[in-house]
């Protein structure tokens, strides 16, 4: 990952929007989840930089590490801009601003922009995320909370509560309007963030499902919790192991466009855990060109949800 000097902190109207030079490197593109690592990155180098909170070493009031956590994130690809769409080289403008929500969780918004298009150094306003975005950009969005280990060798039980040096008063607020609070619960109850069902779209062949082992090796953080970052891996195994039943080859893969994708973390696992992943595929009856891959990952031995996944997809042309 290269980020020129020209990372700068602006202070604007609405509040403090982060504004980043970048240089896509091999550490920030992939078929995978680099890129969403990279901005979950950006989103703990915003907090820290509005809230005056040190979020790589944060404590609660009784001396336990507190964690900032994500609870729910959201990438929508644009025409130039694209989750699986960046390679070496590229020049991109990052702009980056953190909304009140609660006194232990924040909400960040990144617009990535090609560069040239003069859009840094601007505020991010939430309606151009959430109603006017502009075509060419990628834009992202995560609501994190602070949370702490109720027992000390588990990652179970959670519990959320926030540094006291974790500073958001001053800190601009979403709209009502666009607040995820809603959608993210009433995915975590039903399971699915297609419930009710995506209009226009209906389903398309029988639910599947897989297991996943954690994987210590790749999946496990430097807090000994499973990195945000490996749900999207994960659940990505289990939609190449659908492309697989659908006669669809990796090279295929690897050149899906994700249009929009929303993950809601609902759990953590401790080490030597099995998942199961429920799978099913939902069919643009409009657009024949668009899909959405609807999934939901939990502990094998319990049930217990841990995370849904919605991911709009426009295959490439040449699949199945």
């Amino acid at each position: 990952m290269s980020e020129n000097k020209t990372t700068q902190s602006v202070f604007l109207a609405g509040g403090y929007a982060l504004s980043r030079r970048v240089t896509v490197s091999p550490g920030m593109c992939s078929g995978g989840s680099l890129i969403f690592g990279r901005i979950g990155d950006w989103t703990w180098e915003s907090v820290a930089a509005t809230c005056r909170t040190n979020v790589h070493s944060a404590r609660t009031a009784g001396g336990r590490p507190a964690y900032l956590s994500f609870y729910y994130y959201r990438v929508r690809g644009g025409k130039v801009v694209h989750p699986h769409g960046l390679t070496f080289g590229d020049e991109l403008e990052v702009t980056s601003q953190v909304f009140q929500f609660g006194s232990s969780s924040a909400l960040t918004l990144h617009r990535l922009a090609p560069a040239g298009l003069g859009l840094n150094n601007t505020f991010l306003d939430p309606a151009e995320v959430y109603e006017t975005p502009h075509p060419d950009c990628m834009y992202a969005e995560n609501l994190n909370r602070w949370v702490a280990r109720s027992l000390p060798d588990s990652n179970r039980g959670l519990t959320e509560t926030a540094p006291p040096d974790f500073d958001f008063v001053d800190l601009p607020r979403l709209p009502n309007q666009f607040s995820p609070r809603t959608p993210v619960g009433r995915a975590r109850e039903a399971g699915s963030f297609c419930f009710p069902p995506p209009p226009g779209f209906t389903i398309a062949g029988d639910e599947l499902t897989f297991e996943y082992p954690l994987d210590v090796a790749r999946d496990i953080n430097g807090a000994g919790l499973i990195y945000f970052a490996s749900y999207f891996s994960i659940f990505d195994t289990a939609l190449m192991r659908l492309w697989h039943t659908l006669n669809r080859s990796e090279r295929l893969f690897l050149q899906r466009r994700v249009i929009d994708q929303k993950m809601g973390y609902f759990g953590n696992a401790d080490l030597g855990s099995l998942f199961t992943i429920t799978i099913r595929r939902w069919h643009n009856r409009a657009y024949p060109t668009s899909e959405i891959a609807d999934m939901a990952l939990r502990d094998a031995a319990t049930g217990r949800l841990l995370a849904v996944t919605a991911i709009e997809i426009e295959p490439p042309a040449e699949c199945p």
